[in-house]
C-alpha cells in the first residue's frame, strides 16, 4: 500500500513485535490484505533495536505483555526515536485497557492502542491515520530544511556582497594616498594573523581580517592638501587629519551586521594608545577595543615598512624594534609580543607586495 501526499507516493515499512506467533500471523494477514507488504516481524523483543536499525520502520506495532522485555521496556529503548525528530509512532497491542496502563504507555512514547482480539477495520484505520501524520511531519521537516538551506545560502550571498562592497570601498579610499591600494589589504592580512596569534578563534580572526582594511575609511573626508601633503603637518592640519577617526566612525555607525559594527570600532579607535595619549577619545589599555589594538599594530608595521608619498620605507627589523620600544606605552604588549612571535616563526612574506 502507498500513501500519497502532494503527489509523493510512500510505501511504508512496518515492524511488528509480539511473542505470540499466531498474533503476528494474523496481523500480517490483515496488513497484507490492506496493501501493506513491507513488514518485519519478531517474537523476541530484545531484537527491537537491531531490527529498527535494519528496517528503519515508519511505524511499530508492539505487544505490551511479553517475557524478559515487556512493551514498556521496549518503549524506553525506542525513546530517542519516538520523542526525537524522527517522531516514530508506536501502537501498543494489548488486551489490558486499564487507564493506568494506557497512561504509562503514552508517557513512554506510545501513540495509540490496538485491542485484542483484533478488529480488522480498526487496525487498518489506526495504522493509516498515524502513517499519514508521520509522513506529513516528514514532509514538513523536509520543507523546513529546504527553506533553512535557501535562507542560509541567501544570507551567505548577502554577506559576500557586503564584504565585497566594503573591500572595494576600502581600496577606493586607499587609492587617494597609495596608488596601489595594497596597504589596506596587507593590514587586513596582518591583523588576521595577529588575532589568531593572540588566541582568538578562526571566525573572530576572519572578521577582523575583513574589517581591518576600513580602518582609514574616514580619510575620504580629509582634503587632499592635508592628506597628500609631502611635508610635516601643522598643528591645525594634524587636528584635522585626526578627525578621520570620527568621520569613519560616523560613516559606519548604526551598522546591523557584526562586520560593520567591527569596522566602526576599528575606524574610531585604531589611533588610541595603551597609555591613554591617543585619539579621539583618550582610551587606555583594556578600554580600547581589542580589534582596534590589533589593527593599530598592523597598520603601524605596514605603513612604516612601505613607501608613502611623503617618506621612504623602513626595514622590518627597525620597525619591529620601534614597536617593541613602545610596547605598553603606545601599543598593547600582548599584540606586540604576537607580532614578534610571527616574525620569528614565519615572517611576513605572505603579506609582501
Amino acid at each position: 500500500m502507498s500513501i500519497s501526499l502532494e503527489g509523493e507516493a510512500r510505501k511504508p515499512s512496518l515492524l511488528v513485535i509480539d511473542d505470540q506467533p499466531e498474533n503476528i500471523r494474523l496481523l500480517v494477514r490483515i496488513l497484507n490484505q490492506a496493501g501493506y507488504l513491507d513488514i518485519t516481524t519478531a517474537t523476541d523483543s530484545s531484537r527491537v533495536p537491531e531490527l529498527h536499525a535494519l528496517c528503519r520502520p515508519d511505524i511499530v506495532l508492539l505487544d505490551l505483555h511479553m517475557p524478559t522485555h515487556d512493551g514498556f521496556a521496549v518503549l524506553e529503548k525506542l525513546a530517542p526515536f519516538t520523542f526525537g525528530v524522527d517522531r516514530l509512532p508506536v501502537i501498543m497491542i494489548t488486551a489490558d485497557d486499564s487507564s493506568e496502563t494506557k497512561r504509562k504507555a503514552l508517557s513512554l512514547g506510545a501513540k495509540d492502542f490496538i485491542s485484542k482480539p483484533f478488529d480488522q477495520a480498526e487496525v487498518v484505520l489506526r495504522i493509516q491515520n498515524l502513517l499519514e501524520t508521520r509522513f506529513l511531519h516528514q514532509q514538513l521537516r523536509r520543507h523546513n530544511n529546504d527553506l533553512e538551506k535557501k535562507v542560509a545560502e541567501r544570507t551567505r550571498e548577502l554577506e559576500q556582497s557586503q564584504i565585497e562592497m566594503l573591500e572595494r570601498l576600502a581600496t577606493a579610499v586607499e587609492f587617494r594616498d597609495d596608488d596601489t591600494g595594497d596597504h589596506t589589504k596587507r593590514v587586513g592580512l596582518i591583523s588576521g594573523r595577529l588575532a589568531e596569534a593572540i588566541g582568538l578563534g578562526a571566525a573572530a580572526a576572519e572578521l577582523i581580517k575583513r574589517a581591518a582594511p576600513l580602518h582609514d575609511i574616514g580619510k575620504v573626508g580629509i582634503a587632499d592638501g592635508i592628506l597628500l601633503k609631502p611635508g610635516p603637518l601643522t598643528a591645525d592640519e594634524r587636528a584635522i587629519m585626526q578627525t578621520h577617526t570620527t568621520i569613519g566612525s560616523k560613516m559606519l555607525s548604526r551598522g546591523r551586521s557584526e562586520l560593520v559594527r567591527l569596522c566602526q570600532r576599528i575606524a574610531r579607535s585604531h589611533h588610541e594608545r595603551w597609555d591613554g595619549a591617543g585619539y579621539p577619545d583618550g582610551l587606555s589599555e583594556q578600554g580600547i577595543p581589542l580589534e582596534a589594538r590589533i589593527v593599530a599594530v598592523a597598520d603601524y608595521f605596514d605603513a612604516l615598512t612601505h613607501e608613502r608619498p611623503y617618506r621612504g620605507a623602513q626595514s622590518e627589523s627597525k620597525t619591529l624594534d620601534a614597536i617593541n620600544d613602545t610596547s605598553a606605552t603606545h601599543f598593547d604588549p600582548v599584540v606586540v609580543e604576537a607580532l614578534s612571535r610571527i616574525d620569528r616563526q614565519s615572517g611576513f612574506d605572505s603579506v609582501a607586495d
